[in-house]
Formats: C-alpha cells, structure tokens, sequence
C-alpha cells in the first residue's frame, strides 16, 4: 500500500529525481518503412534465441527441446535435446527446462567456417539444485550433428524450487542471451534469481553481464573491481535478456526486465554497477518478502512512475550515485523487454542503425500495447535516446522474445507462441 501521509512537495521531489535520471520518452507518429512478413518455421515450442550463418543457416533453440539448425534449404535438423527430448542424435541428459531456465541464449563463433563452434546457455543439474552453463559445441561439416561439448563456464546461478522467495517460481531471472561483440569476445547475460544478495556480489555470477574469450577465461581489460571475479564486466543488474553493439562504436547495450516499473536499456562501462539492490528498507517499505521487493505494488494499480520507483528503483542512485545511468526506461513501465538487435542497411532507410527491443507485454492483455517491436533512435554512445516508434507490424504480435537481424539484413522475431517470423522492409 502507498503511504497516504508523504506530502505534495515529497511526491514533487520524487518525480523530479526520475526524471533527472532518465526523461519520459513519447512515442514516436511516424511508421517506418513498410514490412511484409515470412513465417520461417512455425509449431515450435517457446523458441528463445537464433544465430545466423553467412548462407542463412539458421541455429535456434526452443526452451524445453533443444538446439536445432535450419538449413539453408528449409529443411531442419534437430542436434542437442534437453534432458531425453526424443528426436535428438545427441540428448543432455543433465540438462533440463524449468519456469524461464532452460535451453536459451545461442551465438555462433565468429570464426565457425575454421573452428565449427556454436555456444549455448542451458541449465543443468550435474551439480545440485542446479546452475546455468554456456556449452562449446562442435558441428560437423554437413550440420547434422554436435559433439565435443565443453562447458567454459558451469557457475551461473540456477533459482531451484526450494526457494523462501514466494514470487516467481523455480528457474526464474535466469538471464540467458549470449553474443559476441564486434572485437570477439562472448558476452553472457545473468539474471538475480530473486536472491538480494546476487546482484551487487563479487562473487556470485548472477546478475551481471560477464564478458570471456571462447574458452570462458576472462578478458583483461573487464575492469571489475578489486575483490571480484574478473570475468565479470558488469554487475548490479535484475534480470538482463539482452544485448546488442552499436554499429558505429561497438557500444554494449542491455535490455533489462524492471520490478513491477522501468523497464532498462543501458550503455554498459567496463566495471559499471547497474545500480540494483533489493533489500527491504528503500523508502521506509519494511513488508519485502526476505529482503527482496518484488511485485507488489502492481504498476497498475493507481500510482504514477515516480511512486512505483520510489519504492524499488530500479537504479539506485542514491545508494549508488556511479552507476550506469538507463537511456530509456520504458516510460516507467515494466513490461518484459527481452530481445535486443540493431538493424543495419539502407533498406532499412531512417531506421537504420536503429535499435529493436523486442517487447514481451507481460501482464497486459486486451488493446494495451504491451506485446511489440520498439525501434529506438538510441545515440552512438547509448546514452540518450530520441524517438520511440512501435513497430507497425504485418502479422498478430506475440511474446516477442528473440529479435536478430540475419545475414539478409531482415529482422527475424521469435515468439513464445511457438513461431519464428521474417521481417523485410519494402
């Protein structure tokens, strides 16, 4: 419940200090280029990531099956099933689904015409109750099968069922996109497992954005600070989903899921904070469950964005005045921003070097515009943004959950409704 008793001037101060850090944003009029639209492949069950090869091929992963590959063809060849998922030539046996843990993130080496490298994030029980490991794997040469798993990094935590925290279930913030950026080096995003304690920990890997080299061993210049593991880049964050590099400076940008309000995208500083703390004395609120605020009050109920943050800032600011400062801030909803991409080409036309947020619409229904495809004129630093616009797009939308853009400069969205779609714009 609000506290009816803070005054006018206190409210006042609030909403000027949310402002201060990131501005409103209103959505943009125009369109866009005109899109038509491909249904790549349909029937899927919660597909959560793609990565692309020169000629088309197409690697993706659905949550609770596995790691398949569309072929340049069309046809589809299945390669790594989660636990005894049948139809897979080679099955993880430790590996399973639960709530939004599973078979997530995939990213493709930069260097696979030599090496023949893909990487996954998956979960795992090989060591209890369970922790998030990224995969090297090995594909033959006619794309039919993966072998010489090694996990370069097996520590990233896994929210098990016998959880205190009464939100959220088992296997929930669990992060999970995987990149590489422009110089080669592999980016892996983590979520805080509803654990107060993760976010803002030297040594748990949750809640950060690690940066390694393909064999998991940390870059030299991450800048975490003294204490800290030093594969981490950054640290401080909820629930990161994903990440994206300016294409005109190679700027790292996260996409990050706020509380129940603020909804992030922020320019990444090697060593930066992103500013998240759960803990159960912001702002006099004593009623969080274990030292985490989670979703109550709901962002609907009647309270404007100043409110809602000032029970659980999404970036703490006052605890934390270093922290990396969010470009936008979805307008102070929280609305599941997952996915994250920047379209690249003259077919793209003003949009091009425009960033793609794809937008989940968690808790929304009806008219509300929570399920679309945000395109953000974001600046080369990522520091500020200009216009929003809303995609207009060709077919129903869905829980957009993965948004890249293929080697044919379209923009292929996933759903969790089970399809994979083509975006090309006219």
């Amino acid at each position: 419940m609000l506290n009816k008793d803070k005054s006018a001037h206190w409210r006042l101060a609030i909403a000027a200090a949310v402002a201060a850090v990131v501005p409103m944003v209103t959505l943009a009029q125009e369109s866009g280029p005109s899109l038509t639209h491909t249904t790549v492949l349909t029937g899927l069950e919660e597909p959560w990531d793609m990565a692309f090869l020169p000629d088309g091929t197409m690697f993706f992963t659905e949550k609770c099956r596995g790691l398949s590959v569309r072929l340049a063809s069309g046809e589809v060849q299945p390669l790594l099933g989660v636990g005894e998922t049948e139809g897979y030539p080679l099955q993880g046996d430790d590996l399973f689904c639960e709530g939004q843990a599973g078979m997530n993130g995939v990213a493709v080496d930069p260097e696979f015409e030599q090496n023949r490298h893909v990487y996954v994030y998956s979960a795992s029980n090989m060591t209890a109750p369970g922790t998030n490991r990224v995969m090297r794997l090995t594909v033959n040469d006619d794309l039919t099968e993966v072998s010489d798993r090694i996990d370069i990094i097996d520590d990233i935590p896994y929210k098990p069922e016998a959880s205190d925290q009464p939100f959220g279930g088992p296997g929930a913030h669990n992060g999970g996109r995987i990149r590489f950026s422009p110089d080669g080096h592999l980016f892996v995003t983590t979520g805080d497992t509803h654990n107060p304690e993760v976010p803002q920990s030297p040594t748990m890997m949750g809640g950060k954005v690690l940066r390694v080299d393909r064999d998991g061993q940390a870059v030299a210049d991450n800048g975490a600070p003294e204490g800290f593991d030093p594969r981490i880049f950054t640290y401080g964050h909820r629930n990161v989903q994903g990440i994206a590099f300016h294409p005109a400076t190679g700027q790292p940008v996260v996409s990050e899921h706020g509380p129940w309000h603020s909804d992030e995208i922020t320019a990444l500083v090697a060593g930066g904070n992103g500013g998240w703390d759960p803990r159960p004395n912001i702002a006099g609120r004593s009623d969080c469950p274990d030292g985490y605020c989670g979703y109550e009050p709901n962002q609907m109920e009647a309270m404007d964005p100043a409110e809602r943050a000032e029970y659980m800032p999404m970036t703490n600011l006052d605890e934390y005045p270093d922290a990396m400062k969010p470009a936008w801030n979805n307008n102070g909803l929280s609305q599941g921003t997952s996915s994250a991409a920047f379209l690249e080409g003259e077919k793209w036309g003003d949009w091009d070097g425009r960033l793609v947020v794809g937008v989940m619409g968690i808790g929304f229904g009806g008219t509300d515009p929570g399920q679309r495809i945000d395109v953000i004129d974001l600046a080369d630093d990522g520091m500020s943004v200009g216009d929003v616009t809303p995609m207009s797009l060709p077919m129903e939308p869905g829980r957009f959950r993965a948004v890249v853009v293929g080697p044919d400069g379209d923009l292929y969205a996933a759903i969790d409704e089970g399809d994979i779609y083509r975006l090309t714009p006219q």
